[in-house]
């Protein structure tokens, strides 16, 4: 077998080691995502309270 063949091989070993990894992985529920979100809902809820400071400038 061919240095190279076997180089392609350890790789391959490598991603569906990666893959079964990503596959169990569960992130944190109180992660980006939430916090994003509310983030946003505070942002429309400061809109609502200042209507005028609300103008959208065109680019």
């Amino acid at each position: 077998m061919p240095f190279s063949d076997v180089h392609l091989q350890l790789h391959a070993i490598r991603a569906t080691e990666l893959q079964t990894e990503a596959a169990t992985y569960h992130p944190h529920p109180h992660g980006f995502r939430p916090r994003l979100g509310w983030l946003l809902v505070e942002l429309g809820l400061r809109l609502l309270e200042h209507p005028t400071r609300a103008h959208i400038r065109p680019v």
